[in-house]
């Protein structure tokens, strides 16, 4: 058994070594020398300076006003995320008309390219938009939508369109699995759908929603493309993005703010999941 089990493990190494390789190259060892690059003065012959460019960093406007936004998107896209992709993929799973056509819509775009969506929600949101121009056959006036604090409700829909799909998939594959006795037992003994839906459905969806919950905050992190290709550069100050903050100091060529903003992102990120981590963990030991 021991000779077998060396063998398999092995042979596991031995297949996961080009993956692991790829793995260091070009994601551990950069990231990690991008925090050592946060603790010097300059990237060439610089200095330990231990945390003065954290402190100048912390210091700065420019990034409070990027982190702040960036929270603020996270906080409001992924519960609303979550609602909606739950919400849809409920009604996907019962038997409606045209329920395969609807799977496909919501899969489309995971696969159509950004930078050519991109194109129709700037055609949609322009000052003479095809939005402006329904709000003016309306009565209403029209809205600078990417020059107000409107940019915002403008990138919150950009990504759940673009991301809720993949939610619904996950969020489907769940609810498939949950048996059908469970429901007609609830019931039987006079369950309201409210209460099948808090004592069955989400019970048995906690480890989907961990996992959504997980892959939506990181998407969220993420924004920066579709806000770029929007906005460009200096977007307004509304969806002025930690990505934005990092990509102007690049451009700038100062990597120390750089790589130290990266780094708390990067542990602001890992908090966050290993809390959610923790809660997971806590709730399964209370149902078990």
């Amino acid at each position: 058994m021991k000779n077998w089990l060396r063998k398999d493990a092995s042979a596991a190494m031995f297949f996961l070594a080009p993956s692991g390789v790829g793995f260091a190259l070009f994601y551990l060892i950069p990231f990690v020398m991008g925090v050592y690059y946060s603790f010097l003065s300059h990237t060439i012959d610089g200095e330990f300076v231990g945390l003065d460019n954290y402190r100048e960093l912390l210091a700065s406007g420019s990034f409070h006003k990027a982190a702040s936004n960036t929270f603020f998107f996270s906080a409001v896209s992924v519960p609303l995320m979550l609602i909606l992709s739950l919400g849809l993929a409920i009604l996907l799973n019962k038997n409606t008309y045209i329920q395969k056509w609807l799977r496909t819509a919501y899969v489309m775009p995971l696969v159509v390219p950004v930078a050519s969506i991109i194109m129709i929600w700037q055609l949609l949101f322009d000052w003479n938009g095809s939005v402006n121009a329904w709000l003016s056959m309306l009565g209403y006036e029209r809205v600078d939508w990417m020059k107000t604090e409107s940019a915002r409700l403008v990138i919150i829909m950009v990504y759940i369109w673009k991301n809720i799909g993949y939610n619904v998939i996950l969020f489907l594959a769940g609810l498939q699995q949950i048996p059908k006795d469970y429901y007609e037992t609830a019931q039987i003994e006079g369950a309201g759908r409210f209460r099948q839906f808090r004592s069955i459905t989400l019970v048995y969806l906690t480890s989907t929603t961990f996992f959504v919950v997980i892959m939506s905050i990181i998407n969220s992190f993420k924004v920066f493309r579709e806000t770029y290709l929007i906005a460009g550069d200096y977007p307004h100050d509304s969806i002025y993005m930690m990505q934005h903050y990092m990509n102007n100091m690049f451009m700038s060529l100062d990597i120390q703010k750089l790589t130290a903003a990266a780094t708390l992102m990067f542990g602001c990120i890992l908090l966050i999941v290993l809390a959610l981590f923790a809660f997971e963990r806590r709730h399964r030991q209370y149902m078990e």
